[in-house]
């Protein structure tokens, strides 16, 4: 895979570039600033781009706004955003859009090596992967209670939270202790008690974390 990453932190941009390269992919470009990163995205546009959400030269949100722009002029790029706390409205935004290929991760889950590789994978695949700290905030912010999460049954939601967290069928029917069948079925019926209209089982999986998350109109 050929990934871009953009962290002003020296230390973190170099140590995420050699675990990268260690497992066989090659980093297009290491940048310290949105604005390189943009230039770099533009000159060689890679799979995937990890970027850190407050850069240089306010430490605002520069980061964002380059992960947003990347999602708007080139969508065959899945995006990566890591930050230091958990920020309700920068995640939001990246999930609007309604399309896969985009993480939302606390730079604390980057040391967990194997989680932060699957994370990128998933990503770089279409799908979603969202810190599980991200997910608590965004369900403690809501404004409302979703009168559709109230028809999910228990083991229901739980599966949804993993699908929120990024999981594959695979993965959720191992932490669930249940058969992939079984995950199917409550997946089929979770998009039918949440109204997610048919169509690609990627784009279903994010209408419906969408949903479970309080951020679709």
């Amino acid at each position: 895979m050929r990934i871009a990453i953009a962290e002003d932190s020296t230390l973190l941009r170099e140590g995420i570039a050699q675990l990268l390269v260690a497992e066989g992919h090659v980093v297009t470009a290491s940048v310290g600033d949105a604005d390189a990163l943009l230039a770099a995205i533009a000159a060689d546009e890679p799979d995937l781009v990890i970027v850190d959400v407050r850069m240089p030269p306010d430490f605002v949100d520069e980061g964002i706004r380059a992960a947003l722009r990347i999602r708007r002029d080139h969508p065959g790029v899945a995006v990566l955003v890591l930050s230091q706390h958990v920020e309700r409205r920068y995640a939001s935004e990246l999930l609007l859009d309604g399309r896969g290929g985009v993480g939302y991760l606390l730079k604390d889950r980057v040391s967990d090596i194997a989680g932060f590789l699957d994370a990128i994978v998933r990503i770089a695949d279409g799908g979603v992967a969202f810190d599980p700290e991200v997910i608590s905030r965004l369900i403690a912010d809501r404004s409302g209670p979703d009168p559709r999460m109230g028809e999910l049954t228990e083991r229901e939601t739980a599966v949804l939270e993993l699908i929120a967290e990024g999981h594959s069928n695979t993965g959720i029917a191992e932490r669930l202790f249940m058969s992939q069948s079984g995950v199917e079925k409550h997946i089929n019926t979770i998009f039918t008690k949440l109204g997610v209209a048919s169509g690609s089982a990627v784009n279903r999986r994010v209408l419906a974390v969408l949903a479970y998350l309080d951020l679709a109109d």
